[in-house]
């Protein structure tokens, strides 16, 4: 996906460094009803990523908090998001922000970190008091992590649930069962059938324990069930259908204001059989969460939300995943992965390369955070370019992308989907001859072949071309920038044409200070867009520059200097036509906040694939 312009909120997210910085003072307001709870949320062997919970106990307003621990020596914080983190030596301290400060009784706000070394915090302190239900209530431990539950006596209704119990210096009281992150029972046994099931459903389970002081410590692992039973629903794609997958942005629910909930009012989610959210970061070699408000914690209303059931300040998990977690609910044929990488973040899949393995145990441990275990079907790997060069140049060498992605399957195994989105660099010497794709096929379910973004206003000047051409043409600025030498290309290199889905973009291309209609023009710059200059979404183009030719399967349209490209309903039809007669797998598109209100470019996929 070439454009990845990032839209700031004013609750975004602030990643801070932290090397050097020197702790804060001590506050003055003592913890008497608050307390302060920790839990790793992620471990990927070299590092981790921590989560401190501050709770409002009491019954007054609670003005701000700073919590501070203790870290051994070779255990530190990294990088921190939603709290300033400050260290004097091995002492911590982390202190709320502007805008979440204030708690109100009952309410709770979390904060996050990524860290290194393998040391647990200590001496936890909340506004100088302790912290109570946190890890570190005076003399008296938090408890283990419980085993990994195993499934047995599975029937069309209830699964039985059993797991090796947890340790604690003072002892378990009780264990909290998790399904799909959300509590559903506490039990005093390392035991629980869970019933009232859907038949022919996946489900996810995991387990903590809290003890005699009611600490609680990790989340176990997570454990994914299928009940028995069930049957095709009505909205079930038939077997064999071909795959019709659709780009969700994290950002999007910002300044685009597009939410899970547009795909059901705008038709879409029955017209779909696969979501790819993006983007999850690569930092450090390793898959991590980006912006943990967007995908955890925004608290959606009543009339925002999919099943119109508002979210609470309570709730294990809200933002996009709860409601994604819903959206599936509504159509269980829908599978959803989770997409790492794209132009900006691509950067860090060169270091991810050099320890495939540890890169995609970072990645499963992602993708199955008991929180959110449910709501993912897999993982999409979005790397632009491997041994090539995007936003930044690649030099890990030919083999390095089937190197990574043969880490995947073998880490995440056969009942996961694994993908890729890869280049459509059909000419001779290209970005498709600079990996070993064919190898790699056979790793993956398929391939999203990104064949858009050829030609733009990153040539100012022109000449003016369509940026999505299905076929070469007389005049093309670039020999092999068009999706069929792509496919064409991709398939001498021994991809099965089945695992090869077309793109589409849901949005145009253009230029200003254009005279001549037909494609070749000569151009001043990049034409006027919402977002970015030289880009803008196919709802608005249709109206803003309606189309006056099509050329390469793909259309144009020249209005007062502007000249533009993109994709209509018919071309989209002409394209899907063509994909059938290839053989192909499907089709996919970037991304669905650019499509109408309506959803017609996605029913123009869905009608004719």
């Amino acid at each position: 996906m070439r454009f990845r312009q990032r839209v700031t909120a004013a609750v975004a997210t602030l990643v801070l460094p932290l090397a050097g910085l020197v702790g804060l003072a001590t506050p003055a307001q003592a913890a008497t009803s608050a307390t302060a709870t920790y839990a790793k949320t992620q471990d990927w062997g070299s590092g981790f990523e921590g989560k401190w919970t501050v709770k409002n106990t009491g019954t007054t307003a609670l003005s701000s908090w700073t919590v501070e621990w203790d870290f051994p020596t070779g255990t530190k914080v990294t990088s921190a998001w939603d709290a300033t983190v400050t260290n004097s030596g091995n002492h911590w301290t982390a202190k709320n922000l502007g805008w979440n400060g204030s708690l109100a009784p009952g309410a709770s706000i979390s904060f996050g970190f990524n860290g290194s070394g393998t040391g647990s915090p200590t001496g936890c302190t909340l506004n100088g008091g302790s912290c109570d239900g946190g890890p570190s209530v005076p003399g008296d431990s938090a408890p283990s992590a419980p085993g990994k539950p195993t499934a047995s006596d599975i029937t069309d209704t209830s699964v039985k649930l059993a797991w090796t119990a947890a340790t604690d210096d003072k002892g378990i009281k009780n264990y909290d069962v998790l399904r799909g992150g959300v509590k559903v029972a506490t039990v005093t046994s390392t035991s629980y059938t869970d019933s009232g099931l859907t038949a022919g459903t996946d489900y996810s389970y995991a387990v903590l324990a809290r003890d005699t002081a009611d600490q609680t410590g990790p989340v176990s692992g997570s454990t994914a069930v299928r009940t028995t039973g069930g049957s095709t629903t009505p909205t079930d794609p038939p077997p064999g259908d071909k795959v019709k997958l659709g780009y969700f942005t994290e950002w999007g629910i910002y300044g685009r204001n597009y939410h899970v909930k547009n795909l059901v009012t705008s038709g879409s989610a029955s017209k779909i059989t696969h979501i790819n959210y993006s983007f999850g970061n690569v930092k450090n070699g390793q898959c991590v969460l980006d912006d943990s408000f967007a995908a955890t914690d925004k608290a959606y209303t009543a009339d925002q939300s999919v099943d119109g059931v508002a979210d609470t300040w309570d709730q294990p998990l809200r933002g996009n995943f709860n409601q994604l977690r819903k959206l599936k609910a509504k159509y269980p044929h829908i599978k959803v992965l989770y997409s790492f990488g794209g132009w900006t973040y691509s950067g860090g899949f060169a270091q991810a390369a050099q320890n495939p393995a540890a890169f995609a145990k970072s990645c499963k441990s992602v993708v199955e955070d008991p929180r959110w275990a449910d709501v993912f079907d897999g993982i999409d790997i979005d790397w632009e370019y491997p041994n090539a060069c995007g936003l930044t140049c690649d030099t890990s060498g030919p083999a390095a992308f089937k190197n990574l992605v043969s880490a995947l399957r073998t880490e995440f195994g056969q009942n996961y989907l694994v993908t890729a989105a890869i280049t459509a660099d059909g000419s001779s010497g290209g970005k498709i001859d600079a990996a070993d794709y064919g190898g790699a096929a056979q790793y993956l379910n398929w391939y999203n072949v990104m064949t858009y973004d050829y030609f733009g206003a990153w040539a100012n000047t022109g000449p003016t071309a369509p940026h999505s051409p299905l076929t070469s043409y007389s005049g093309i600025p670039t020999a092999g920038f068009n999706s069929a030498d792509a496919i064409a290309k991709l398939k001498a290199k021994g991809v099965p044409s089945a695992k090869l889905l077309l793109g589409i973009g849901f949005y145009g291309r253009g230029w200003t200070g254009v005279t001549q209609s037909a494609p070749g023009g000569t151009a001043t710059g990049a034409a006027p867009g919402t977002y970015e200059a030289g880009i803008e979404d196919y709802k608005v183009l249709k109206n803003s520059c309606p189309v006056t030719g099509t050329i390469a399967g793909t259309a144009y349209a020249h209005c007062g200097t502007q000249w533009w490209s993109y994709d209509t309903p018919s071309t989209i039809a002409g394209k899907m036509s063509w994909a059938k007669s290839q053989g192909l797998g499907g089709a996919f598109f970037w991304e669905f906040s650019g499509d109408t209100a309506n959803g017609e470019l996605v029913s123009a996929i869905s009608s004719n694939l």
